[in-house]
């Protein structure tokens, strides 16, 4: 699985934000967005996701396996996308918030799903927890596994660091992918975007290869 971004450029007016750049991002890899606040990160995320709102404008094209996604809608795209914040529905209870990112289907299956994805994130048995209980390391394993059980195509990270750190030596980024991996998550091996602000200067792009 390949995702090309090309020729990609954002606009906001008649301002220049991000000048036109190319850059092919393989399963498994990992390529990580630096710049400074304002400089069009999150922008750059909207405009794969297929969700960027006017006065900005995005152009070139983001192509998944030889499909444009530009032509089609955000929800036909399969882009997840992981946000600084964990975002978990406070009046659902840890299993339920699993089960909004799992696909429709049979009640018993999806919460099947959703018991393997908590013990392969270390929260075995947490299915009926208030979110407001957990540590902010736990709740950002469920925020993962949220967006990772909605089967994304590419993912996207948007997190203030070039990898999230949690708690118990667990690591967003290579590590990760790894531990998706053994949980019976293959597509966690998409390719992958990540954003940070430790970096002084315009935008750039870096890419590291897991394994």
């Amino acid at each position: 699985m390949t995702l090309l971004l090309e020729n990609i450029s954002l606009t906001i007016g008649d301002v220049l934000l991000v000048k036109s750049f190319t850059i092919s991002i393989e399963a498994g890899e990992i390529v990580t967005l630096m710049g400074p606040s304002g400089c069009g990160k999150s922008s750059l995320l909207a405009y794969i996701a297929g969700d960027l709102s006017p006065p900005m404008y995005g152009n070139g094209h983001v192509t998944l396996d030889g499909v444009d996604l530009v032509y089609l809608p955000a929800e036909q795209r399969h882009v997840g996308r992981l946000f600084q914040d964990d975002l978990l529905f406070p009046h659902l209870t840890v299993g339920e918030n699993l089960l909004f990112g799992v696909p429709r289907g049979s009640l018993s299956k999806r919460q099947h799903l959703v018991s393997e994805a908590l013990a392969s994130a270390q929260l075995e048995g947490f299915e009926d927890r208030d979110p407001g209980t957990l540590s902010s390391g736990q709740r950002a394993r469920v925020a993962l596994f949220r967006a990772l059980m909605a089967k994304p195509k590419p993912c996207c990270w948007m997190s203030r660091s070039p990898s999230l750190t949690l708690s118990s030596g667990i690591r967003c980024g290579t590590m990760s992918l790894r531990i998706c991996a053994n949980a019976k998550f293959p597509h966690c091996w998409s390719p992958m975007t990540a954003k940070t602000h430790r970096r002084a200067g315009g935008f750039s792009a870096s890419a590291t290869r897991g394994t």
